[in-house]
């Protein structure tokens, strides 16, 4: 080995922690911004806010699906739609307003319903998968408009306003949308963030990502490969349908476009956009193309074509997105 080698290992072993510690400390000032908001950011920042960390609790979710597991899913909405149609059928149809007992129901709702559409979407891959993810999200969504005398149709179901651990909040929507429910948001958010890195960096996780690196070395090794991806759909679509209640919440009503497939293609393109190859570039992707979207959609009516060709423009030249350019930066400064 020669000197020059020697000397280049050093400092890649010197630089890998201080690009830990400076990830570390965005990491912090960046929640730290996020818990402060309601002190310096206006009540129509804090409502984006609130649905920013919706969007990102299903990202972590779609994360571990597409970018552990490497399974591309076109039909995820339908979970964020169960959700917010869980969050309604409790608090407009049974009288229930605990927002934990909605959260745990249409948790397991969606587990239930994950379960049984992933045993035959997980014996497929690539392009199968997508489509049959699809051809049930789209089946969902027409449940949804067509059976008006249980869903409401297409002018959906109310959704009243949750008691936030058994308490009720003081003043009007928007006080309660950018208060005490901002916070819960911001709470849940880092709760199931935690949840997701112990999961990834449990031997389920490893398994996740030996199926999507080299599934037939996988199989090889005894991995489990069918349970292992139908482990990924059930979890993805219980973090989504988690982020339906409180995208339904917000909002006050559960409506059948939170189940169609373009809602679906926005998950795929703040993925894409934050970073499919690392744990935090989802959630970059979700602020984003929250804020991004909300200025293209008051700026220009050509929004779609500016979306898309921002999504080219990722693939191309950024393929590991926000994160990646993030990381490319704290490397060098490193």
């Amino acid at each position: 080995m020669t000197v020059d080698a020697i000397v280049h290992g050093a400092e890649m072993e010197t630089a890998a922690p201080r690009s830990g510690l400076l990830s570390f400390l965005l990491t912090l000032v960046f929640c730290t911004a996020l818990a402060a908001a309601p002190y310096y950011a206006s009540t129509y920042a804090l409502t984006l806010l609130a649905t920013f960390a919706a969007y990102a609790i299903a990202l972590l979710g779609f994360n571990i699906l597409l970018g552990y597991t490497g399974l591309l899913s076109f039909g995820h909405a339908m979970f964020i739609a169960m959700g917010a149609y869980t969050a309604a059928v409790f608090t407009s149809k049974l009288g229930i307003p605990y927002l934990e007992l909605i959260l745990l129901a249409a948790a397991a709702v969606s587990a239930a319903a994950a379960f049984l559409i992933g045993l035959f979407c997980v014996r497929y891959t690539k392009i199968f998968f997508s489509m049959l993810t699809l051809a049930f999200g789209m089946t969902f969504y027409s449940f949804l408009n067509k059976f008006y005398f249980v869903t409401g149709g297409d002018q959906g179901m109310r959704i009243t306003r949750p008691l936030l651990a058994g308490l009720d909040s003081a003043g009007g929507k928007t006080a309660f949308l950018t208060g005490p429910f901002y916070y819960y948001s911001l709470a849940l958010l880092a709760i199931l963030a935690f949840l997701a890195w112990r999961l990834l960096h449990s031997p389920l996780g490893l398994h996740m990502r030996a199926v999507r690196d080299n599934p037939q070395k996988a199989a090889y090794l005894g991995v489990k490969v069918q349970r292992t991806r139908l482990w990924a759909f059930v979890i993805s679509a219980v973090y989504c349908s988690i982020a339906g209640v409180l995208i339904g919440i917000s909002v006050g009503l559960a409506d059948p476009e939170l189940g169609y497939w373009t809602q679906s293609g926005n998950l795929v393109f703040m993925t894409v956009l934050g970073g499919t190859g690392s744990f935090g570039g989802p959630v970059l992707g979700a602020l984003v193309f929250v804020f991004l979207n909300d200025w293209l959609n008051a700026t220009t009516e050509y929004w779609r074509f500016v979306l898309g060709a921002i999504l080219v423009a990722i693939v191309v030249f950024a393929p590991r997105g926000v994160a990646g350019l993030v990381h490319g930066l704290l490397g060098k400064k490193a």
